[in-house]
C-alpha cells in the first residue's frame, strides 16, 4: 500500500464524523481488552480459589475451626468462602438464642447463604453487559461510519465531470476502515462474552451444589442438637 493509502493517512483525510467514528470505535476496543483481561483473571482466580476450599472444606476439618481459620487470616476471603462464612455465622448466632426451632435456624442460614451468593455472582458477572453491548452495537456504529464516507464520496464525485477510480477509492477505503474498526472491537467482545456467561454459570452452578450441600450438614446438625434437648 502506498503512503497515500496507508490507514493512517486515509483517517487523517477522512470526514470528521467518520474520525469521530474511528476514535470512538478504537476507545470502546481498548476498554474492551482491559474488562476481557479483567474479567479472565476474576473468574480463573474464583474458578482455582472454590476449588481449594471446597477441597479442604471436604478434608473432614472441623467447621468451627475452618471458620475461625477464614476470620483470622490477613487475606480477604471471596466467592466460595464468603458463602460459608455468612451460613455459619448466621446459623451459629441463630442456635445461640433460646426457643428458636431448628427450623427458624435453618431458614434464617439457608436465606443469609443465599444473599451471599447473589452478591459473588453479582461480582463475577460485573462488565459482562458492558461486553454484550460493544459485541451487538459496535458494527454498526462502524457500518454508519463507511455509509457516512460513501455517502460523501459520491456527493463530491456530483461536481465533478469525469469520475475516475482514483478519485473515489480514497473515500471508499476510509470509509470500509470504520467498519473493519467495528469488527475488530465487535469480535473479541463477542467471544469473551459467550465464554465469560458459560464460566460464570458453572461457578453459579458450584455455589449452589455447595449452599444446598452445606445447608444439609447444618440441618443434621441443627436437628441432633434439638432432639438432644
Amino acid at each position: 500500500m502506498s503512503a497515500d493509502m496507508s490507514i493512517l493517512n486515509l483517517f487523517l483525510e477522512a470526514s470528521i464524523v467518520v474520525q469521530i467514528v474511528m476514535i470512538g470505535l478504537l476507545l470502546l476496543s481498548v476498554i474492551s481488552w482491559a474488562m476481557i483481561i479483567d474479567r479472565s483473571r476474576a473468574l480463573t482466580s474464583a474458578v482455582t480459589a472454590g476449588n481449594k476450599f471446597e477441597e479442604r472444606f471436604w478434608s473432614g476439618i472441623d467447621l468451627s475451626k475452618l471458620y475461625n481459620d477464614l476470620t483470622s487470616r490477613q487475606t480477604q476471603p471471596n466467592g466460595m468462602e464468603l458463602l460459608f462464612l455468612a451460613g455459619y455465622r448466621e446459623f451459629a448466632r441463630l442456635r445461640k438464642q433460646t426457643g428458636t426451632s431448628a427450623q427458624a435456624v435453618m431458614d434464617g442460614t439457608y436465606r443469609a447463604m443465599r444473599v451471599a451468593f447473589s452478591r459473588e455472582i453479582d461480582k463475577a458477572e460485573v462488565n459482562l453487559s458492558f461486553l454484550a453491548t460493544v459485541g451487538s452495537t459496535t458494527p454498526y456504529v462502524g457500518l454508519f461510519g463507511t455509509v457516512w464516507g460513501i455517502m460523501n464520496s459520491f456527493i463530491a464525485l456530483g461536481s465533478v465531470k469525469q469520475a475516475t477510480l482514483a478519485m473515489v477509492a480514497p473515500g471508499i477505503a476510509e470509509a470500509l476502515i470504520a467498519t473493519a474498526m467495528g469488527l475488530f472491537a465487535a469480535i473479541p467482545a463477542v467471544i469473551a462474552y459467550n465464554r465469560f456467561t458459560h464460566r460464570v454459570q458453572r461457578i453459579e452452578t458450584q455455589y449452589e451444589n455447595f449452599v444446598e450441600e452445606f445447608s444439609g450438614i447444618l440441618h443434621r446438625k441443627a436437628h441432633s442438637q434439638s432432639n438432644g434437648q
